[in-house]
């Protein structure tokens, strides 16, 4: 029988999903200007957020990465479904 995911859980899944869609647009705009001091400030504070979502879904709900990207709880939980990509 499949687990229960909180609503939140697809909340948190969908925000990461958009905020590193949009660094993959501004680091293809950035490989061809790469003086734009705008967009690199835009970068740069999208990548803060990305990171604090991660964090804060990774710590909520278990990693987001393997093979040593994201840490583990004890004990060790990538045995805990559903992972990121299943849903």
């Amino acid at each position: 029988m499949a687990k229960q995911v909180p609503k939140e859980y697809y909340q948190l899944l969908q925000e990461i999903q958009e905020v590193d869609f949009v660094l993959v647009e501004l680091n293809l705009y950035l490989d061809t200007h790469p003086d734009d001091y705008d967009a690199i400030e835009q970068f740069n504070n999208y990548s803060q957020t990305s990171r604090e979502l991660k964090n804060n879904f990774e710590q909520q709900f278990g990693p987001l990465m393997g093979f040593g990207a994201s840490y583990s709880n004890y004990p060790f939980n990538w045995g805990n479904t559903p992972w990121p990509w299943q849903v």
